[in-house]
């Protein structure tokens, strides 16, 4: 946890995303990444400089695969970091499945997730929305958009929320997906398992075996991939056509 924390701290400190009286809300799945980031805030806010409350929102699909057992566990754990835990039901998988049918549902899912998650954020005056992505869910999102889109971007580390004011934050950019295993193992966290229908079938899990592969044959490309991504010194791509202008980037989140 020392490695996880070290790398939230670094995030937090680099992008200046907690400031004194911030209410933040954790996204929390119930996978390994957002019980990680969940458990890092809590310790992290005990010799944070900022003060800040600390509360966890999960959005409940509707899925009829979740396992009530789990979640009351996950439930336990939440009271036991005395963090604040609420549970918002939905009917987001019936309608991406059943009544939308979608052939690649991840899209439409994870806008709907994200206005509930607003939603409730609004309704427990939270200001600031921190959600589990680790450093090759960068990766994976430069692919995705690169590959599917013909686009050069990922998400950002820091991002406002004009429609419902609120401002995602990504504490855990910089930490790694086995370190987060290690977390999750060690700590025996209470995971719940992820009851979609296309968990492991999906565009980003092709990304990230993809990158996996890579890895296995040449071990440092992750960390050369990940600093071309994140250092705006190493990017050198054509300049705009004359008379073109920039596209102002603007993060899917505006549900």
């Amino acid at each position: 946890m020392r490695k996880i924390l070290g790398c939230v701290r670094k995030a937090i400190e680099d992008f200046e995303m907690i400031q004194d009286g911030d209410r933040i809300a954790v996204g929390l799945s119930g996978g390994k990444d957002s019980l990680t980031l969940l458990t890092a805030l809590k310790l992290y806010q005990r010799f944070s400089p900022q003060k800040y409350e600390l509360r966890a929102i999960m959005i409940d699909m509707g899925l009829k695969e979740t396992d009530p057992a789990e979640v009351e566990a996950l439930k336990r754990y939440c009271e036991e970091l005395e963090v604040p835990f609420h549970i918002e039901p939905t009917n987001i998988g019936e309608v991406v499945f059943d009544i939308r049918k979608e052939t690649n549902p991840c899209s439409l899912c994870s806008k709907m997730r994200r206005g509930a998650l607003n939603a409730v954020c609004k309704s427990y005056n939270v200001n600031k929305l921190a959600l589990a992505h680790n450093s090759e869910d960068v990766l994976e999102t430069f692919l995705l958009s690169l590959i599917y889109e013909g686009r050069l971007s990922t998400f950002q580390p820091v991002s406002h929320m004009s429609r419902s004011d609120i401002t995602l934050i990504r504490p855990l950019i910089y930490a790694e997906e086995g370190d987060i295993k290690g977390v999750a193992r060690r700590h025996n966290l209470p995971i719940v398992n992820n009851p979609c229908p296309k968990n492991h079938k999906s565009q980003r899990e092709y990304m990230k075996n993809l990158v996996n592969s890579i890895k296995k044959e040449i071990p440092f490309a992750k960390d050369r991939m990940f600093a071309a991504v994140t250092n705006a010194d190493r990017y050198n791509l054509f300049p705009l056509k004359k008379g073109a202008k920039a596209e102002t980037k603007k993060e899917n989140n505006e549900e």
